[in-house]
């Protein structure tokens, strides 16, 4: 596979301290915060947020208008639709008890992971403080509160499991229940599938 080249596009805000993967492209106004980590070979699209000490892995593809915020962890080839926005703190106030402004060292961070192959659609807004299993589905719109596991295809607000997907996204059909388990079979790649239904 040949090399793909890297590009910031001129409008793009890349802070000293960002870590840029090669290959990665960035394009218009986005922009990605000091002690930020960006691998290899992803897309950042256009007006993306990158908050401080967010980590991203390789070969995501992040679309226009993302938000995520410090606290947010996301794995190799990740998808994330236009206008996700991803919260951190579970009990936001803009001023402390007294009245006086909130500063940095106010806020209380709620690690949120999205793990291997996850997809998660347009406008879903991922609460704080969770996990999103690999190849995970997070149907456009959804409002994310609790944990998703591996597979699962969630949807809705609050979202909740609708089945199972493949790893090319499509639904698992001929679904058998096990203990811990299920399988289920691909009619798109016609593959067969034990997947487990926890962490």
């Amino acid at each position: 596979m040949a090399d793909i080249p890297g590009y910031i596009h001129p409008t793009a805000d890349v802070e000293t301290g960002a870590e840029i993967g090669a290959g990665t492209r960035i394009w218009q106004h986005a922009q990605v915060r000091a002690y930020a980590a960006v691998g290899e070979q992803c897309n950042i699209g256009k007006g993306v947020y990158i908050d401080t000490r967010v980590r991203i892995g390789s070969r995501v593809k992040i679309q226009n208008y993302v938000s995520l915020f410090e606290g947010v962890t996301v794995e190799d080839g990740v998808f994330i639709g236009p206008h996700v926005c991803f919260t951190n703190d579970l009990f936001p106030r803009a001023i402390t008890p007294a009245g006086t402004l909130k500063d940095a060292h106010d806020w209380k961070i709620s690690p949120t992971s999205v793990g291997y192959g996850a997809s998660i659609g347009a406008g879903a807004v991922i609460v704080c403080g969770i996990t999103i299993g690999a190849y995970a589905l997070v149907g456009a719109g959804s409002v994310v509160t609790k944990d998703v596991a591996p597979y699962t295809l969630v949807f809705g607000n609050p979202a909740y499991q609708h089945g199972f997907v493949c790893k090319c996204a499509h639904p698992l059909s001929k679904l058998k229940h096990m203990d811990g388990y299920i399988e289920g079979w691909c009619t798109s790649c016609q593959m067969q599938y034990q997947v487990e239904t926890f962490f």
